[in-house]
């Protein structure tokens, strides 16, 4: 690759997820990069804050509104203005990684100067599929966030056309896109880095014990029904991450439960190869990392039937697709899988297509298609 004067953009930090651990994956790819946020919180964060503390960080002057790391979410209405003020003109190459808060709003000015957007996915609040709370719950809250969202879905939709090229993460991705922005993208999954923890060769099934739940712990994932299948069946439940549910979860679980909370890279790899089966009722899944990662380890995934697990998970050879949300049916479904004989080497090698190489050979790849675009 030629040398490029690069900026990655994102939406905010503070949280870590697939959309962070995407834009750790650019900023190895580009250890140079300015990465520039709408805000960052690293309290809330936590211990994953460590890796990024030493990049260099720039913020918008969101910052500057009063009380913004506790009102981020109704602030997302000035995000895209926030991203449109940044000053990128001394950049070559502009690469945003983003979901619900407009990073892809930024504008590359630099006579010659190529936008490149990952998209995660469109914001799902925006479009009516589910998200971390229940926010239509409350009636006054649903009338006027309705109206924001009316609102939101113009800015979303401009924002969307700054870009050069935009990079869905998936083809359930790319069918939205397709969809809202009326836009063609190209795929390029996400890197999936923890498969290079995975050993070559499988765990076998006489050690694997246990089901295996990984996740923010918010409505849109059904960590409620994860635990509820393992009271319903007894098998022992491993929960690994934490979110605003926590405590109704340990109230609802049985002794067979074990909560984690979040967990280093290593464990999370041991983890994956000594589980069962892993559980993944998450909706509408823009991509699913986790599931990925099960597979890396050689371990069946029993799904949802919606989002993207619907191409990534092969009925009877890599996991199970559940079409309900109704508590019987996925016990009916775990109770087979959980005696079934998996091949789990043949599981584990069909994953490999997502590593964090194959990640940034497609990106560099899509950068020289453009540059070269631009030269003609």
């Amino acid at each position: 690759m030629p040398k490029f004067n690069v900026a990655l953009v994102h939406d905010y930090l503070r949280e870590y997820g697939g959309a962070e651990r995407v834009l750790a994956q650019l900023h190895t790819m580009f250890p140079e990069a300015p990465v520039y946020v709408a805000f960052k919180d690293w309290q809330a964060m936590g211990s994953a804050a460590t890796q990024f503390k030493n990049w260099d960080i720039r913020e918008t002057a969101l910052t500057k509104l009063p009380f913004y790391k506790k009102l981020f979410s109704p602030y997302r209405v000035f995000a895209a203005w926030a991203f449109q003020k940044l000053d990128l003109s001394e950049f070559d190459l502009v690469i945003s990684s983003t979901n619900a808060y407009m990073a892809k709003a930024v504008r590359a000015s630099k006579p010659g100067s190529k936008h490149l957007s990952y998209i995660h996915t469109p914001p799902r609040a925006l479009y009516g599929y589910s998200t971390r709370s229940n926010w239509r719950k409350n009636p006054f809250i649903k009338v006027v966030g309705e109206m924001i969202n009316m609102w939101m879905r113009y800015v979303d939709y401009h924002s969307a056309q700054n870009p050069d090229l935009l990079i869905a993460n998936s083809r359930t991705t790319q069918q939205r896109i397709t969809k809202f922005y009326r836009r063609e993208s190209v795929i390029v999954p996400p890197p999936v880095g923890l498969l290079d923890l995975m050993p070559t060769e499988t765990v076998p099934a006489k050690e694997r014990e246990y089901l295996l739940s990984v996740g923010r712990l918010v409505l849109s994932k059904h960590p409620e029904l994860v635990v509820a299948i393992s009271n319903q069946t007894g098998y022992p439940l491993k929960v690994v991450g934490s979110g605003v549910m926590l405590p109704e979860l340990q109230a609802q679980a049985g002794p067979q439960v074990e909560f984690l909370g979040a967990v280093d890279d290593d464990q999370l790899a041991k983890l994956y190869q000594h589980a069962k089966l892993v559980i993944f009722p998450a909706e509408d899944e823009d991509f699913g990392i986790v599931p990925i990662e099960a597979l890396g380890a050689g371990t069946p995934v029993i799904a949802h039937f919606s989002g993207e697990p619907r191409y990534t998970i092969e009925p009877g050879k890599t996991g199970e697709l559940v079409e309900s949300f109704i508590l019987e049916e996925w016990v009916k479904t775990v109770q087979r899988a959980w005696t079934k004989k998996w091949n789990h080497q043949t599981i584990a090698d069909g994953a490999r297509q997502y590593s964090a190489q194959e990640f940034a050979k497609k990106i560099n790849r899509l950068i020289a298609q453009e540059k070269e675009r631009g030269r003609k």
